[in-house]
């Protein structure tokens, strides 16, 4: 079953293919500039008479029979023919006429009809045969013309031709589109003697033209002449007045001159007197960017960057002073404090004792006091003149000796004490006479060892200066005296 529908699908296939390839076969189209002239069967076309034997088509399709019809196409294009035809006149002057006519088919069917009878096999000599036509009327209607009419009236031959051609145009299926005489060409030169008087009278009207145009340019020319002659002298006169103008105005010019130099170099003073000031500002401007400021911004900078520093000495000896005198005032409150107690604790051995304490502490108190205050202005002095310490304390040697071995006993002042109280290390017992007496005229004896002490000090400066050994930047330091380990010495009180 599946082979039969695929046998009568191919069937189907191949009848439409066959009646698609018949349709194509049969089908024919005509051109929008040509006809079809269908030939082989018995047609009535609209203006036709009957029994003309084939059917013509325009614009549209039809349908052919192969083998009973013949279709054959005829174009509707213009076509071009040039006339070059030998015409002689009514008078006898033999002429060449040259033109061109644009013809083709008419669109009506009759004559479609008329031109497929007649040059439906022989289209490519449809052009040789309106040529024929159109030559033996153009000689026949140049005949009966005169070269004058031919000259002056050329649209009545152009008009003539084709009223004559007309009928039999017609009659062939063709219609004229133009007709155009471009050239009448005359081997005798007719025409060029037939122009010749007229020539000649142009020539003779030009000469008198030429001779007319050139009296009255001779008179406008001597009319120019004497106006110039005129303008001349009247411009001389304005030329002498002009001058004699000039000459006074060169006479005032010449007294003016001095005054205007001297206006002009006054100027000229003024002007350069006026850039010099402005060359000097502006020297001044550029000396003050370029010197004054920087070297203001950089002794502002110094000046700044020193006291920045000097008060960061001053704040910090402030500051060491303070530690100093509190460590002093520290230092003396505990001797203070460990002299009391010392003074409590023998008190019982007696008043003299208890005496010997209080001196002794207060003796010791004064001394650490003295060092705290020897060394908060040291270090006072150190932080505002650090920079010039050296200059400064240089210079206070050479002019105060004695100033500065006081300032160097009063900073070693307790070394001092005890390198006095030494020569009683050694003393078991000592034996007080006198009370308190004896017991200041002892410590009144071991100050004089310190004031021995400050007398060597001062020789030995005086033998460095001689010497010129005088240190720089630092003065005599008493340091070095170094004292024994205190010492318990009992103290016997007589009387």
């Amino acid at each position: 079953m599946p082979m039969v529908v695929g046998v009568v699908a191919g069937v189907v296939v191949a009848s439409i293919l066959v009646l698609i390839g018949l349709f194509k076969l049969m089908w024919r189209v005509a051109e929008p500039n040509e006809a079809l002239v269908i030939s082989g069967s018995k047609h009535k076309t609209e203006g036709l008479g009957e029994g003309m034997g084939f059917r013509i088509v325009t614009g549209r399709g039809t349908l052919v029979l192969p083998g009973v019809q013949a279709v054959r196409k005829l174009s509707l294009d213009l076509n071009e023919t040039e006339l070059h035809v030998d015409c002689v006149t009514h008078q006898g002057i033999p002429l060449k006429v040259r033109g061109v006519v644009i013809f083709k088919v008419g669109d009506d069917y009759v004559s479609i009809a008329n031109a497929s009878r007649r040059f439906l096999d022989q289209q490519k000599l449809m052009a040789e045969r309106v040529h024929n036509v159109f030559a033996g009327h153009l000689r026949s209607i140049v005949g009966g013309l005169t070269v004058e009419d031919m000259i002056r009236d050329r649209e009545k031959l152009t008009a003539q031709t084709r009223a004559a051609c007309g009928t039999e145009m017609e009659k062939l299926g063709l219609i004229v589109d133009s007709l155009q005489i471009h050239e009448i060409e005359d081997p005798t030169g007719y025409i060029q003697n037939l122009a010749a008087p007229h020539a000649s009278a142009v020539q003779r009207d030009a000469r008198i033209a030429q001779a007319e145009s050139n009296r009255l340019a001779t008179e406008a020319e001597q009319q120019s002449f004497a106006r110039m002659a005129e303008a001349t002298r009247d411009s001389e006169i304005l030329q002498a007045g002009y001058q004699a103008e000039r000459d006074k105005a060169a006479a005032q010019a010449r007294q003016a001159g001095p005054l205007a130099d001297a206006a002009a170099r006054q100027e000229v003073v003024v002007q350069e007197t006026r850039v010099a000031e402005l060359e000097a500002h502006r020297r001044e401007q550029q000396l003050q960017a370029d010197v004054r400021k920087p070297a203001d911004a950089k002794a502002y900078e110094k000046r700044t960057l020193a006291e920045a520093e000097r008060d960061a000495r001053i704040s910090a000896a402030q500051a060491k002073a303070k530690e100093t005198e509190l460590a002093a005032a520290a230092e003396a409150t505990r001797v203070k404090t460990a002299a009391s107690a010392e003074a409590e604790a023998t008190k019982a051995r007696g008043a003299a004792a208890a005496t010997a304490t209080k001196v002794t502490g207060e003796a010791e108190a004064a001394a650490a006091q003295a060092k705290g205050l020897a060394d908060a202005e040291a270090t006072k002095a150190k932080g505002l003149a650090e920079a010039e310490a050296i200059k400064a304390r240089a210079a206070a040697l050479a002019e105060n000796q004695e100033a500065v071995v006081a300032q160097q006993l009063a900073e070693n002042w307790p070394e001092i004490v005890k390198a006095g109280a030494s020569a009683f290390g050694s003393v078991d017992n000592m034996v007080v006479l006198n009370g308190a007496d004896g017991m200041a005229d002892m410590l009144a004896k071991a100050l004089t060892m310190g004031g021995t002490g400050l007398g060597l000090a001062r020789q030995l400066l005086a033998s460095m200066n001689q010497n010129g050994q005088t240190p720089h930047g630092t003065a005599p330091s008493l340091n070095g005296i170094a004292a024994p380990p205190s010492q318990k010495v009992p103290v016997e009180k007589e009387g």
